[in-house]
Formats: C-alpha cells, structure tokens, sequence
C-alpha cells in the first residue's frame, strides 16, 4: 500500500516536472509569436492545452484497459486519439519543437541576417555598384573605341589604297554612332605619303579621345543618380544593425526575450526596405537573396525563425536540413510522452 502510495507520489511530481519543461517552451513559443500577448496569458493558455492533451492520453491507455469497467470504450477511445491530436500534435509538440531549436540557432541567424544585409547596404551607401557599372560602360565604350581606331589607322594607312577614302568615312560614322555625336566631320588633309598619313591618323586619333572624354563624362552624369539621398538611409540603416550587434555582444540584448529579438527584427525591416527601395544600387549574389530582399512583403529570416509556423514550412522545404532539427523534434516528443506516462500512471483508473 505504502509503496503504491509512494509510487503514485512520485508519477505526480514527475508528471508536473515534465509538464513544466514542455509548458514552459511551448508559452515561449507562443510568446515568440504573438509577442504583444502577455507572457501570463501565453502560460494559462498552454498549461490548459496541455492538461487537456494529457487526459486525451489517459483516455486512450483507459479504453485498452480491460481491467475496468468503461462504457462506449471505442468512442472514448476516439476521442482520446483526437484531442491528443488537436492539443498535442498541433500544439505541443511542434511549439516545443520550435522554441529548442529557437534557442540552439538564433545567435547564428541573427549574425548571419545582419551581415548579409549589411552588406547589401554597404553597397547602397559607398554606390558600390554604380562606380562599377560606371567603370564597366566606360571600359566598353574606350575598349570600342580603341578597335574603330586600329581599323581606321589600318584604312589610312593601306599602301594599297592610301588616304582617306569611302571605307575611312564609313569608320568615322561608326564613331559618331558610339560617341552619340551627329556626325564627325571629315579632316582636311594633303599628301599621301607615310608621314602625311601618320599626320592624319594622329589627328583623327586626338579629335576621337577629345569627343571620347565627353562622352564619358556624360555616361557618369546620366549613370550617377541625382542626389544621396539613397546613401544616406543606408548608412543610417547600416549604423543601426551595428548597434544591434554592439548590444548582442555585450548582452544588452537578448535574443531569447520576445521584446529584445522585435527590437531586432524592426531594425532588420528597415535594412530590408531600403535594400528593397533602391535595390538598383545593390549586386545580389544569388537570385534566392534578390527574391529575398525585394518581395513587396519581405520578411527577415530572424522573423521567419520567431515563426513557429515558418520554422516548420522552412524545416518541410529544407531549409534547416544538417541544423539537427530533428533532434530537437525528438527530444520535443520524449519530453511530452514522458509527461503523459506519468501522468496515465499516477491518475490511473482502478477496479472499484
């Protein structure tokens, strides 16, 4: 007797201790996600719903136990099957889930969201990205140029036909056509011996680079945007996220309270939204980080990882696959199923 009485003591407390641990991550989880919900609420709501899983358990191990009398055995049984599934499987064992995984990976997600983003607005702000499109078009252009010129030099200087003839004209409209000018007017010229032609593709060579050097000047005039204002966001949004890093490290942020990790993510959002804004400046280094930061509704990866409905779409898709996610799941349903066997053995319904 005394020992069924001190075993029964013992499955109860065992019982409440793993009942603790299960309802404590499963009301981080939901505070995590609705982070306006009070933190009491997040607890009264998951201790309910854990209680209720826990008698849909017993009401199952009931039904298979021949040892007593229960009336309509087959719908107690099914009823137990479904509000352990509704308030278990759909609630408990997933938030518990994402909380354990929250908390072994939110430190790298952070860093590495941050560091992407700041990158991209380290772009915006230096106009990374327009000085090497700039760069690149005016290399294009003199490159061009360059080869028109070794042709119009070869046509001058042709023994067989010496001078400046049709083909020398067609090559100087050429030029027109790439410097953006009308037309290049035809230069004067006398004698077509070797130094005459030298003379003459020298001079057509000093009027080209002259008409060249404005051309240039324009591409950076009309390449150069109209004023900073782009530059400007982007330093302030880059200031902020180094801030953010600056409180993570000395602890004044802490990635494991649901206000801190919002504060984390409104600085994020706007990184995301200036990167979205003038994603003209920015050189994404993959298409999956272009979709990422110019959605109309981008959202962080730290925000998506708050979600337990986002973790779990993201771990279905692959996302998490090498993170051990899947431990976190399996110790999310030993935690719980210990739980319920306690709870079945210290509530178990005896013969009357």
């Amino acid at each position: 007797m005394n020992e069924n009485k001190f075993l029964k003591i013992f499955c109860v407390l065992a019982f409440f201790a793993f009942a603790a641990a299960s309802c404590w991550a499963t009301a981080e989880s939901l505070h995590l996600l609705l982070s306006t919900l009070p933190i009491a609420m997040c607890w009264i709501v998951t201790i309910g719903f854990f209680f209720i899983a826990s008698w849909g358990t017993k009401m199952i191990v009931d039904s298979f136990n021949q040892n007593i009398y229960l009336e309509k055995r087959g719908l107690r049984l099914l009823g137990g099957i479904v509000i352990t599934l509704i308030f278990w499987l759909a609630c408990s064992m997933p938030t518990n889930t994402h909380t354990f995984f929250y908390r072994s990976v939110i430190h790298d997600k952070v860093i590495s969201d941050i560091s992407t983003t700041e990158g991209y607005l380290v772009q915006i702000k230096d106009n990374t990205v327009t000085e090497t499109k700039i760069q690149i078009k005016c290399a294009e252009l003199k490159n061009k140029v360059d080869v028109k010129l070794g042709e119009l030099k070869a046509e001058i200087e042709n023994d067989a036909n010496p001078g400046f003839g049709p083909k020398a004209k067609e090559i100087l409209r050429g030029f027109a056509e790439l410097l953006g000018v009308a037309r290049i007017e035809p230069l004067s010229y006398r004698g077509t011996s070797v130094q005459d032609r030298q003379r003459l593709y020298d001079s057509y060579r000093t009027k080209i680079y002259i008409l060249l050097d404005s051309r240039l000047m324009s591409i950076v005039k009309e390449m150069t945007p109209p004023n900073n204002n782009h530059q400007k966001q982007a330093d302030k949004d880059y200031k902020n996220l180094e801030l953010v890093k600056t409180y993570i490290e000395d602890g004044t942020l802490d990635l494991n309270d649901a206000d801190d990790i919002r504060t984390v993510c409104e600085k994020l959002n706007a990184g995301y939204a200036t990167i979205r804004t003038y994603q003209q400046f920015v050189d994404f280094k993959d298409e999956t980080d272009q979709a990422t930061y110019t959605s109309p509704n981008a959202v962080t990866k730290v925000k998506r990882l708050i979600s337990v409905f986002d973790t779990w779409a993201d771990f279905l898709k692959g996302e998490y696959n090498g993170h051990g996610f899947f431990f976190w799941v399996l110790i999310s349903i030993l935690v719980d199923v210990a739980a319920f066997i306690f709870f079945d053995i210290a509530f178990k319904k005896h013969e009357d």
